[in-house]
Order: structure tokens, then C-alpha cells, then sequence
């Protein structure tokens, strides 16, 4: 909303045409202020990360590990923990491993780990890295298995600086876990906001 069409709400609020004296009383410059402030509400701005748009019905979430369709051993354990953990910080949920009693399921398959040096030294030795993690995941209401929210390429990219000498897989390894907990974190508000 750009300024003039708020001074334009003001004066409307206020009474004044334009031109007018813009020394305003007391109770206009309350009401004006209000007004701004019921503007401002309006927006569609809330607390990003903290809202969901699922179902009020869902309150606990079967989930087990994803299946890894990757050539990277344990990717898969890493990252479904890292997901267990921001689902149930969210404060909405209970995740739980076994289906009786679950209102919906999260399931779904790391389908790829990509790993590429981006950046280097006066060397030729790699300092950062691009690495982008995919994949599919579905959210389905139990006991019937209506999707509720599915994403069958959800895919998080990331650059990571590393110093001094390091074997590609110590790199590797160690990125892993960093990529884990924000890859987590990134498709859980994905999933409970909706996109």
C-alpha cells in the first residue's frame, strides 16, 4: 500500500479534504492511528513457521524413516530424525512410529543427494560446496489414505564453506548432518503451511 493512498485513508478518517489543516485533534489522531493499525493486521502477515494449514483433525503423525533411493548410505536415518524432531517441535503434533491410533501418514523415499564443489582455492582444493537434497513425500489421513499434502520432488539446495584439507567424503559426512536439520526444517513448514 503506497503512502498516498494512506494519507488518503487518514484524511478520510479524519474528515479532512485535501488541503485542509492537517493539525489533527486528539480522538482524529487516535482513530487514525487505529485505523493504520487495522490496515496493518489485515495484510496477511503472521508468524512464519508457526502456523498450520492442516487439518485441526490431524494430532498424531505416523512416521517412520524414508526409504533411501540414494547411492549415500544412512542419508535417510539423518534425515528422518532431523524431520521426527522439528514435527514434534512445532508443538502441533505427536509423531509416533506405529500406524494404530495415528490420525495421518508422512512417508516417502530420499530420492536424491547431490554433492558439487563450487568453490576453490589458489590451490585447486575445494572450499565450498553446493549441495542439494530431494525428496518425495506424502502426507495421507488414516485410516483412509487421502493425500493431504504431497510433494514428489521436494528439494532443498545449500552452500557450505569448509577450511583447510579434507577428503571429499569427511566433507561429505560432516555436510550431511548440517543439510539434515535445515532440509527438516525447511519441509516442515513447507508441509504444514501448505506449499
Amino acid at each position: 500500500m503506497g503512502l498516498k493512498t494512506l494519507a488518503a485513508l487518514g484524511r478520510v478518517a479524519s474528515g479532512r479534504q485535501p488541503g485542509q489543516s492537517t493539525v489533527l485533534g486528539p480522538l482524529s489522531s487516535v482513530g487514525s492511528l487505529i485505523l493504520l493499525a487495522l490496515i496493518a493486521c489485515s495484510c496477511g502477515y503472521g508468524l512464519a513457521g508457526r502456523t498450520s494449514t492442516l487439518p485441526p483433525s490431524i494430532k498424531i503423525i505416523q512416521f517412520s524413516t524414508l526409504v533411501n533411493q540414494t547411492s549415500l548410505a544412512g542419508v535417510e536415518q539423518r534425515v528422518s530424525g532431523e524431520i521426527a524432531k522439528e514435527l514434534a517441535a512445532r508443538g502441533h503434533f505427536r509423531v509416533q512410529a506405529e500406524a494404530a491410533g495415528a490420525d495421518a501418514q508422512l512417508s516417502g523415499a530420499v530420492t536424491r543427494f547431490d554433492f558439487y564443489p563450487v568453490a576453490f582455492d589458489s590451490s585447486g582444493r575445494a572450499t565450498q560446496y553446493q549441495v542439494a537434497v530431494t525428496a518425495r513425500v506424502a502426507l495421507k489421513s488414516l485410516p483412509e489414505g487421502t493425500p493431504v499434502w504431497e510433494n514428489p520432488a521436494y528439494t532443498f539446495r545449500e552452500n557450505y564453506s569448509f577450511e583447510g584439507a579434507g577428503s571429499t567424503v569427511d566433507r561429505q559426512n560432516e555436510t550431511i548432518d548440517k543439510v539434515a536439520e535445515k532440509f527438516a526444517e525447511a519441509l516442515v513448514s513447507s508441509l504444514l503451511e501448505g506449499f
